[in-house]
């Protein structure tokens, strides 16, 4: 059910496609006159678009028959898309920010435990920083700064939680090559990421790498985005840090 209820918009796209794409590939068989299914294929249109909004074949019940319920299925499709967009906007979440109350969530860890950020919330100072991928040069430098400043992140009474989209085994071999000592979580239906409104680069193509400083009252003090400066993350944090003793 849960599934249903995030998946509603997707789900009636599709079904109410399908009554779409048989309306539509018997008018454009009937306006091309053909009889092959390629038709459906083709990348012609000016024809179709005459027909379905014309009149070009005055004679023929079938046409007329088939147009009328092409743009009955189109027109609804179209409603349907409006208020999507409509329900999507009302719905988004509000962008984290500094001052920000950080949203709970559960995710496994590198070794296949369920964590819940509701165990550490008010006990300490937490580190969570959303990264690209496992293994890649930025993001390694990165991992391995983290690890490096491990006890001093201890003595400024923080948890380091490194999120990204790879697998719980993805995160348990990157743990183990790099010897890193705290948690990474598996969010590999970018569930947590869109939750935060992690940023992403290159128009989509890259997950956005940045990090959040959260302090014992639940709130975000502060936070750090940049895809390049991996090394700078992980000194950015100290300093807050450092400012919250």
């Amino acid at each position: 059910m849960d599934f249903i209820i995030k998946n509603i918009w997707l789900i009636l796209f599709v079904l109410w496609g399908l009554p779409l794409s048989f309306y539509r590939s018997r008018f454009r068989k009937i306006v091309y006159q053909t009889d092959s299914w390629t038709i459906n294929i083709k990348p012609i249109f000016w024809k179709e678009i005459k027909g379905l909004f014309g009149n070009i074949y005055p004679d023929k019940l079938d046409y007329k028959k088939f147009r009328n319920f092409y743009l009955f299925y189109l027109a609804i499709y179209f409603i349907l898309f409006i208020a999507y967009l409509n329900f999507n906007n009302t719905y988004k979440m509000e962008k984290i920010t500094v001052g920000s109350s950080v949203p709970t969530f559960e995710l496994n860890d590198q070794n296949g435990q369920l964590f819940s950020l509701d165990s550490v919330l008010g006990k300490k100072n937490l580190v969570i920083y959303f990264y690209p991928k496992d293994d890649s040069p930025g993001c390694t430098k990165e991992a391995c700064s983290f690890r490096d400043q491990f006890e001093v992140f201890e003595q400024a009474d923080a948890m380091i939680i490194g999120i990204s989209t790879q697998s719980v085994e993805s995160h348990r071999e990157f743990a183990k090559k790099h010897h890193l000592k705290y948690t990474l979580l598996s969010d590999s239906d970018k569930k947590v990421t869109k939750l935060f409104d992690v940023p992403t680069n290159l128009f989509g193509l890259i997950p956005g790498r940045v990090t959040y400083i959260i302090n014992k009252q639940a709130k975000v003090v502060y936070l750090f985005n940049s895809q390049i400066q991996a090394q700078k993350h992980v000194d950015e944090a100290l300093r807050i840090l450092q400012t919250m003793k």
